[in-house]
This record gives C-alpha cells, sequence and structure tokens, in this order.
C-alpha cells in the first residue's frame, strides 16, 4: 500500500490548479504523479479512505443537526466518458446516503432559462452538515454556452465574475467547495464511445449527438483552460485531476474530499440534557420493564 502521510501531504498541491502558471495542455490526463501506482494499490487505498470518509461524514451530519451551518460541496466536470458518474459511484457511494445530496445539470429547462443561470443551482447548494454533489454545474455556461455561441461572448465572460462571487458567497455560509475537472484525452474518450456501443448494456449511456460534441472537443478544451484559470480562488480551488485510469480519477478525488473532510475536522453537537441522568432514567424507570 502506498505511504499515506506523503500522499495527503501531497494530493491537494499536485493538482491544484494556480492561474498564474497552469495550462492544461501540459496536465497529462494518463499521469499518476502521486499516489498508488496499480488499480490493485488504489483498491487497497480506497478501503482505507472509505472508512474515514464515513467517520467524518457523519460528523459533519451531526454537527449540521445541531446548529452548524458547514457543509461539503463536490463539483464534478469534464468531457463525455470522463467519468462523472464512476466518480459519483465509487466515491460518493462510500459515505452514508443519508447525508448525500446529488444534483444533476443538464440542458436548462424553460423556467430555468426566465431566470439568472445561477438560479437552478443556488436550490442544489447542499443543507449544513451535507456533502452534496454537482454532476456538471454553473460552469456549463461558461462552457457549453460558449462552444456553442448561446450567448454573447460579453456574456459568458461576465460569468466568470459571478461565478466567483457566488463561490466566495457560498465560503461565507460556510461551504466548502472542491472542484474537479475530470481531465479525459480525446483517445480515451474514443476507446469509451466505442465500448458504449459494443455493450448492449452500455448503450443507454450513448447519444448520437455525443460525436458532435467530440467534434468540438479542442474548443471545449480552450475552453475549460480559460474556466479553470480564471476560476480557481483560494476559497474554491479548481484540481485537474488525470482521468485516462478510471482507478487513478477515484483515487484523486476520493482523497481530496478526504482531505476536505479533515480539514473542517467536524465536531459532534453536545447534548442538551446529562446522559447519565438519562442512563440513570432508563435503567431504574424503564416504562417497557
Amino acid at each position: 500500500m502506498a505511504d499515506k502521510s506523503a500522499q495527503v501531504q501531497s494530493i491537494s498541491d499536485a493538482f491544484r490548479v494556480r492561474p498564474e502558471d497552469f495550462d492544461l495542455a501540459e496536465v497529462d490526463p494518463g499521469a499518476t504523479p502521486v499516489g498508488p501506482r496499480s488499480k490493485r494499490e488504489a483498491a487497497a487505498d480506497m478501503a482505507v479512505i472509505g472508512q474515514e470518509l464515513d467517520r467524518l461524514q457523519e460528523a459533519l451530519y451531526a454537527e449540521g443537526t445541531g446548529g452548524g451551518v458547514r457543509r461539503v460541496l463536490l463539483v464534478l466536470q469534464g468531457m463525455d466518458t470522463s467519468g462523472k458518474g464512476g466518480t459519483i459511484r465509487h466515491v460518493a457511494g462510500l459515505v452514508n446516503p443519508q447525508g448525500l445530496r446529488i444534483a444533476s445539470f443538464k440542458k436548462p429547462t424553460r423556467t430555468e432559462l426566465r431566470h439568472d443561470f445561477l438560479w437552478r443551482v443556488r436550490r442544489q447548494v447542499p443543507q449544513p452538515g451535507y456533502i452534496g454533489v454537482f454532476d456538471r454545474s454553473h460552469y456549463e455556461d461558461v462552457l457549453v454556452a460558449r462552444v456553442d455561441n448561446l450567448v454573447p461572448s460579453t456574456e459568458w465572460r461576465r460569468r466568470y465574475r459571478q461565478i466567483n462571487a457566488f463561490e466566495a458567497e457560498l465560503a461565507e455560509q460556510g461551504v466548502t467547495t472542491v472542484k474537479c475537472f475530470l481531465h479525459i484525452s480525446p483517445e480515451r474518450q474514443r476507446e469509451r464511445l466505442i465500448a458504449r456501443l459494443e455493450d448492449p448494456l452500455k448503450h443507454w449511456k450513448y447519444n448520437p449527438g455525443d460525436l458532435e460534441v467530440r467534434a468540438k472537443f479542442s474548443r471545449y478544451q480552450l475552453a475549460y483552460h480559460d474556466a479553470l484559470v480564471k476560476c480557481s480562488t483560494p476559497v474554491a480551488p479548481w484540481y485537474a485531476v488525470p482521468s485516462d485510469r478510471k482507478w487513478y480519477r477515484n483515487w484523486v478525488v476520493a482523497q481530496l474530499l478526504l482531505e476536505a473532510l479533515r480539514d473542517l475536522a467536524p465536531e459532534y453537537p453536545q447534548p442538551s440534557y446529562d446522559p447519565a441522568v438519562e442512563l440513570a432514567r432508563l435503567q431504574e424507570a424503564d416504562p417497557l420493564r
């Protein structure tokens, strides 16, 4: 098993997007710069990570029931087949679903289009004590809107500032935001699309429109680069996660989530009653005895 002390100390630094010197074109989607070097090693680590994630999430949930305001928002963005759904299954699946809220942002509905682009996102921000997961997010409005020319350039450029202000507002409200860009190569995307077409059990995952989006791969990479650089801030940094290897992608995101919870160090609330007194009452005057 990998040396966890070294991993935990370096994981955020290894993948954090630093606007001053970041270049998405230089990020290798197949790299494994820190942590496990094999699927077997990653699986062993994930079992340990899962135990700690479960314990910390329970404490966070309990803290929320006691009046705490803190919560965690995990944002997953990436091209088709980058593994947003798989990450949710393998990472979010490690914690108690009672304290988990998952929101998926697809093409806006007519109702949503009548509001500001952040309107539907605000409605899905996790409540205190919860871990929220966004499968795609408000970043669609500076990605799809830009690549497909859905709004004037002046509009999507203004949205960078609006997003930064929104995420700063979330931080003030007690939300720790962990934003993960699942970075996949066009070669690996092609392999996964073929797999979807060759396996009848995966046909439901495929959409003929996927090829139209794939044709815009380079344009999306440019849009992602700008979004990562312009919206990676101290209170809501972006992490560029190599995602050609599914097992490594899952390990990185799990470690980032674990690190966020460790930093929060949630605490169980103090009871409003005296446990010793209540225990004595139960032992001495149990109405069902």
